[in-house]
Protein backbone atom coordinates (compact mmCIF):
# COMPACT_ATOMS: atom_id res chain seq x y z
CA UNK A 1 0.00 0.00 0.00
CA UNK A 2 1.49 3.14 -0.93
CA UNK A 3 2.37 6.20 1.49
CA UNK A 4 1.04 9.57 0.02
CA UNK A 5 2.22 12.71 1.20
CA UNK A 6 0.63 16.02 0.58
CA UNK A 7 3.94 18.69 0.15
CA UNK A 8 3.26 22.46 0.17
CA UNK A 9 6.38 24.64 -1.28
CA UNK A 10 5.37 28.34 -0.28
CA UNK A 11 7.77 29.76 -2.73
CA UNK A 12 9.11 33.71 -3.12
CA UNK A 13 7.18 33.81 -6.97
CA UNK A 14 4.96 30.59 -6.29
CA UNK A 15 3.20 28.54 -4.30
CA UNK A 16 3.66 24.69 -5.19
CA UNK A 17 1.63 21.73 -4.21
CA UNK A 18 1.79 18.19 -4.83
CA UNK A 19 1.01 14.55 -3.69
CA UNK A 20 3.86 12.55 -3.64
CA UNK A 21 4.57 8.72 -3.63
CA UNK A 22 8.14 7.72 -2.25
CA UNK A 23 9.01 11.04 -3.62
CA UNK A 24 7.20 10.53 -6.45
CA UNK A 25 4.79 13.42 -7.85
CA UNK A 26 1.36 11.55 -8.24
CA UNK A 27 -0.28 14.92 -9.42
CA UNK A 28 0.97 18.26 -8.47
CA UNK A 29 -0.16 21.80 -9.15
CA UNK A 30 1.02 25.80 -8.55
CA UNK A 31 -0.62 28.98 -7.38
CA UNK A 32 0.71 32.46 -7.66
CA UNK A 33 2.22 34.16 -4.21
CA UNK A 34 -0.91 37.19 -3.32
CA UNK A 35 1.91 37.81 0.08
CA UNK A 36 -1.62 38.02 1.67
CA UNK A 37 -2.40 35.56 4.71
CA UNK A 38 -5.66 34.51 1.75
CA UNK A 39 -2.34 32.07 0.63
CA UNK A 40 -3.00 29.79 3.49
CA UNK A 41 -6.58 29.05 2.42
CA UNK A 42 -5.80 29.14 -1.22
CA UNK A 43 -3.13 26.67 -1.04
CA UNK A 44 -5.20 24.51 1.73
CA UNK A 45 -8.37 24.49 -1.30
CA UNK A 46 -5.72 23.94 -4.22
CA UNK A 47 -4.55 20.81 -1.91
CA UNK A 48 -8.26 19.71 -1.33
CA UNK A 49 -9.17 19.65 -5.03
CA UNK A 50 -5.38 17.52 -5.26
CA UNK A 51 -6.61 14.93 -2.75
CA UNK A 52 -9.93 15.15 -3.92
CA UNK A 53 -9.14 14.72 -7.98
CA UNK A 54 -6.37 12.05 -6.63
CA UNK A 55 -8.60 9.43 -4.19
CA UNK A 56 -5.65 9.00 -1.95
CA UNK A 57 -5.84 11.11 0.96
CA UNK A 58 -2.57 11.92 2.68
CA UNK A 59 -0.66 10.09 5.40
CA UNK A 60 1.33 13.35 6.58
CA UNK A 61 1.63 17.17 5.28
CA UNK A 62 4.91 18.86 4.80
CA UNK A 63 5.19 22.23 4.75
CA UNK A 64 8.16 24.77 2.99
CA UNK A 65 8.17 28.36 3.56
CA UNK A 66 11.17 30.91 2.63
CA UNK A 67 12.19 32.19 6.56
CA UNK A 68 13.37 30.58 9.55
CA UNK A 69 11.34 27.93 11.26
CA UNK A 70 11.18 27.65 15.00
CA UNK A 71 11.47 23.41 15.00
CA UNK A 72 9.88 23.06 18.21
CA UNK A 73 7.00 25.50 17.56
CA UNK A 74 6.72 25.78 13.87
CA UNK A 75 6.70 28.81 13.80
CA UNK A 76 8.53 31.35 11.80
CA UNK A 77 11.02 33.79 13.13
CA UNK A 78 11.87 35.31 9.96
CA UNK A 79 10.55 35.25 6.43
CA UNK A 80 10.95 37.62 3.37
CA UNK A 81 8.44 40.32 2.08
CA UNK A 82 5.65 38.00 1.01
CA UNK A 83 5.52 36.33 3.99
CA UNK A 84 5.85 38.63 6.42
CA UNK A 85 2.35 37.99 7.83
CA UNK A 86 3.64 34.47 9.34
CA UNK A 87 6.34 35.86 11.06
CA UNK A 88 4.78 38.61 12.52
CA UNK A 89 1.50 36.70 13.29
CA UNK A 90 3.47 33.81 15.38
CA UNK A 91 1.41 31.53 13.53
CA UNK A 92 2.59 27.73 14.18
CA UNK A 93 2.35 26.32 10.86
CA UNK A 94 2.86 22.79 11.75
CA UNK A 95 -0.19 22.87 13.74
CA UNK A 96 -2.77 24.76 11.47
CA UNK A 97 -1.52 22.04 8.60
CA UNK A 98 -2.43 19.32 11.13
CA UNK A 99 -5.37 20.51 12.11
CA UNK A 100 -6.44 21.63 8.34
CA UNK A 101 -5.39 18.22 6.91
CA UNK A 102 -6.25 16.10 10.06
CA UNK A 103 -2.44 14.21 10.10
CA UNK A 104 0.59 15.13 11.39
CA UNK A 105 2.82 17.58 9.47
CA UNK A 106 6.11 18.94 9.58
CA UNK A 107 7.63 22.33 8.62
CA UNK A 108 11.19 23.31 6.93
CA UNK A 109 13.24 26.17 5.66
CA UNK A 110 13.00 25.86 2.04
CA UNK A 111 16.60 25.72 0.91
CA UNK A 112 17.20 22.74 3.73
CA UNK A 113 13.60 20.87 2.27
CA UNK A 114 14.94 20.80 -1.08
CA UNK A 115 18.52 20.05 0.05
CA UNK A 116 16.97 17.13 1.71
CA UNK A 117 15.30 15.96 -1.57
CA UNK A 118 18.44 15.79 -3.67
CA UNK A 119 20.04 13.37 -0.65
CA UNK A 120 16.83 11.33 -0.78
CA UNK A 121 16.38 10.87 -4.51
CA UNK A 122 18.02 13.63 -6.47
CA UNK A 123 22.05 14.50 -7.71
CA UNK A 124 23.02 13.87 -3.95
CA UNK A 125 21.53 10.50 -2.92
CA UNK A 126 24.37 8.58 -1.21
CA UNK A 127 26.37 12.12 0.29
CA UNK A 128 26.93 12.47 3.66
CA UNK A 129 28.75 16.11 3.01
CA UNK A 130 26.76 18.44 1.06
CA UNK A 131 26.23 22.08 0.41
CA UNK A 132 23.09 23.38 -1.65
CA UNK A 133 22.79 27.12 -3.44
CA UNK A 134 19.25 28.36 -4.79
CA UNK A 135 19.93 30.93 -7.50
CA UNK A 136 16.63 32.32 -8.05
CA UNK A 137 14.54 35.08 -6.38
CA UNK A 138 16.97 35.11 -3.48
CA UNK A 139 19.88 33.34 -3.01
CA UNK A 140 18.92 29.92 -0.40
CA UNK A 141 21.84 28.34 0.99
CA UNK A 142 21.42 24.76 3.21
CA UNK A 143 23.98 22.13 4.52
CA UNK A 144 24.13 18.54 5.01
CA UNK A 145 27.35 17.02 7.35
CA UNK A 146 27.91 13.95 7.85
CA UNK A 147 24.43 13.05 6.67
CA UNK A 148 22.35 15.38 8.70
CA UNK A 149 20.61 18.97 7.73
CA UNK A 150 22.69 21.16 9.88
CA UNK A 151 19.69 23.27 11.89
CA UNK A 152 21.90 24.84 15.03
CA UNK A 153 21.42 25.39 18.11
CA UNK A 154 18.90 28.46 17.00
CA UNK A 155 17.43 26.75 13.66
CA UNK A 156 19.64 29.38 11.38
CA UNK A 157 22.67 27.35 10.48
CA UNK A 158 23.53 26.74 7.05
CA UNK A 159 20.34 28.80 5.63
CA UNK A 160 21.71 32.17 5.40
CA UNK A 161 24.28 31.70 3.35
CA UNK A 162 22.82 34.43 0.81
CA UNK A 163 23.99 37.01 2.75
CA UNK A 164 26.94 36.70 3.71
CA UNK A 165 28.80 39.89 2.88
CA UNK A 166 30.81 39.89 -0.48
CA UNK A 167 31.20 44.01 -0.60
CA UNK A 168 31.41 45.81 2.37
CA UNK A 169 31.19 49.04 0.69
CA UNK A 170 27.71 48.06 -0.85
CA UNK A 171 24.32 49.16 0.50
CA UNK A 172 22.42 47.46 3.74
CA UNK A 173 20.36 44.40 2.94
CA UNK A 174 16.56 44.06 3.97
CA UNK A 175 17.95 41.57 6.35
CA UNK A 176 20.18 43.80 8.33
CA UNK A 177 23.89 43.20 6.78
CA UNK A 178 25.51 45.34 4.06
CA UNK A 179 26.78 43.82 0.98
CA UNK A 180 24.92 40.64 1.07
CA UNK A 181 24.94 38.30 -1.61
CA UNK A 182 21.61 38.11 -2.39
CA UNK A 183 21.07 42.04 -2.33
CA UNK A 184 23.72 42.41 -5.28
CA UNK A 185 22.89 39.12 -7.03
CA UNK A 186 19.82 37.53 -7.34
CA UNK A 187 17.45 37.81 -9.57
CA UNK A 188 15.29 40.62 -7.61
CA UNK A 189 18.27 42.14 -7.82
CA UNK A 190 18.57 42.39 -11.22
CA UNK A 191 15.15 43.39 -11.42
CA UNK A 192 15.26 46.12 -9.56
CA UNK A 193 18.74 47.51 -10.57
CA UNK A 194 18.27 46.78 -14.60
CA UNK A 195 14.59 47.11 -15.05
CA UNK A 196 15.23 47.30 -18.60
CA UNK A 197 16.59 43.64 -18.67
CA UNK A 198 13.88 40.94 -18.72
CA UNK A 199 15.61 38.62 -16.59
CA UNK A 200 18.66 36.27 -16.23
CA UNK A 201 17.48 34.41 -18.74
CA UNK A 202 17.47 37.60 -21.43
CA UNK A 203 20.86 38.64 -19.16
CA UNK A 204 22.15 35.43 -20.01
CA UNK A 205 21.44 35.70 -23.84
CA UNK A 206 22.36 39.25 -24.53
CA UNK A 207 25.56 38.49 -23.01
CA UNK A 208 26.96 36.32 -26.05
CA UNK A 209 26.86 39.61 -28.28
CA UNK A 210 26.62 42.38 -25.13
CA UNK A 211 29.98 43.61 -23.68
CA UNK A 212 27.89 45.22 -20.93
CA UNK A 213 25.98 42.67 -20.27
CA UNK A 214 28.48 40.18 -20.32
CA UNK A 215 30.13 42.39 -17.76
CA UNK A 216 27.33 41.80 -15.68
CA UNK A 217 26.86 38.48 -15.71
CA UNK A 218 31.02 37.85 -14.99
CA UNK A 219 30.11 40.19 -11.82
CA UNK A 220 26.87 38.03 -10.96
CA UNK A 221 28.78 34.84 -11.11
CA UNK A 222 31.62 36.12 -8.93
CA UNK A 223 29.27 36.91 -5.96
CA UNK A 224 27.65 33.56 -6.64
CA UNK A 225 31.35 31.95 -6.52
CA UNK A 226 32.60 33.50 -3.59
CA UNK A 227 28.99 32.47 -1.93
CA UNK A 228 29.89 28.89 -2.49
CA UNK A 229 33.58 29.36 -1.54
CA UNK A 230 32.35 30.55 2.13
CA UNK A 231 29.86 27.89 1.86
CA UNK A 232 33.52 25.38 1.14
CA UNK A 233 34.95 26.99 4.05
CA UNK A 234 32.37 26.22 6.28
CA UNK A 235 31.42 22.91 5.49
CA UNK A 236 34.12 20.84 4.02
CA UNK A 237 31.81 19.49 1.53
CA UNK A 238 32.27 16.44 -1.05
CA UNK A 239 29.60 17.78 -2.98
CA UNK A 240 28.24 20.96 -4.29
CA UNK A 241 24.42 21.39 -5.58
CA UNK A 242 23.41 24.77 -7.45
CA UNK A 243 19.89 24.77 -8.32
CA UNK A 244 17.05 27.23 -8.21
CA UNK A 245 15.52 29.18 -11.64
CA UNK A 246 19.31 30.69 -12.84
CA UNK A 247 20.52 27.02 -13.39
CA UNK A 248 18.36 26.58 -16.02
CA UNK A 249 20.80 27.80 -17.94
CA UNK A 250 23.22 24.90 -16.92
CA UNK A 251 26.40 24.51 -17.55
CA UNK A 252 26.71 28.27 -19.09
CA UNK A 253 26.30 29.14 -15.33
CA UNK A 254 27.35 26.12 -13.23
CA UNK A 255 30.66 25.41 -15.08
CA UNK A 256 31.96 29.20 -14.59
CA UNK A 257 30.66 29.11 -10.67
CA UNK A 258 33.17 26.04 -10.74
CA UNK A 259 36.18 26.96 -11.72
CA UNK A 260 35.96 30.59 -9.73
CA UNK A 261 35.34 28.27 -6.51
CA UNK A 262 38.14 25.75 -7.24
CA UNK A 263 40.13 28.60 -7.89
CA UNK A 264 39.79 30.56 -4.68
CA UNK A 265 39.25 28.10 -1.83
CA UNK A 266 41.48 27.87 0.54
CA UNK A 267 44.73 26.04 -1.21
CA UNK A 268 44.82 22.89 0.99
CA UNK A 269 40.62 22.40 1.15
CA UNK A 270 39.17 19.90 -1.20
CA UNK A 271 37.89 20.79 -4.41
CA UNK A 272 34.26 19.66 -3.94
CA UNK A 273 32.21 17.90 -7.24
CA UNK A 274 29.62 20.04 -8.73
CA UNK A 275 25.55 18.93 -9.67
CA UNK A 276 22.96 20.19 -10.99
CA UNK A 277 19.74 18.54 -10.07
CA UNK A 278 17.52 17.18 -13.06
CA UNK A 279 13.88 18.18 -11.88
CA UNK A 280 15.03 21.41 -9.36
CA UNK A 281 11.58 22.18 -9.31
CA UNK A 282 10.75 18.53 -7.48
CA UNK A 283 13.44 19.35 -4.82
CA UNK A 284 11.60 20.56 -2.52
CA UNK A 285 8.38 18.51 -2.84
CA UNK A 286 10.92 15.52 -2.76
CA UNK A 287 12.33 16.82 0.22
CA UNK A 288 9.48 17.52 1.99
CA UNK A 289 7.68 14.24 1.59
CA UNK A 290 11.17 12.43 2.70
CA UNK A 291 10.66 14.61 5.82
CA UNK A 292 7.14 13.73 6.00
CA UNK A 293 7.99 10.44 6.71
CA UNK A 294 9.32 10.63 9.69
CA UNK A 295 6.10 12.97 10.99
CA UNK A 296 4.70 9.75 12.47
CA UNK A 297 7.30 8.67 14.72
CA UNK A 298 8.18 11.92 15.72
CA UNK A 299 4.88 14.55 16.43
CA UNK A 300 5.35 17.15 16.56
CA UNK A 301 8.96 17.47 16.40
CA UNK A 302 10.63 18.58 12.84
CA UNK A 303 13.13 15.13 12.06
CA UNK A 304 16.99 16.00 12.96
CA UNK A 305 18.01 13.28 10.21
CA UNK A 306 18.35 14.03 6.54
CA UNK A 307 17.10 11.45 4.42
CA UNK A 308 19.81 8.74 3.26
Amino acid sequence: MSVVHLCIDFGGTDIKLGLLDAGTPLTTAVLPVLGTPSDLERAAQAADALIAGEGNAPSAVGIAVPGVVERHTGRMLHANAKYDFLATSGLDIRDWASSRFGVPAVVENDARAALAGEMACGVAGGERDVVMITLGTGIGTAAAMGGRLLRGSHDHAGIVGGHVTVDVHAGPCPCGNVGCAELLASTRALRESHPDIDGIDALIASSRTDAASAALLAGYIRVWGATVVTLCHMYDPDLVVLSGGVLRAGAVVAEPVREYVHAHLWASAHRPRFAVPTAPELSVLRGLSALAQHAHHDIPRTPEEAPR
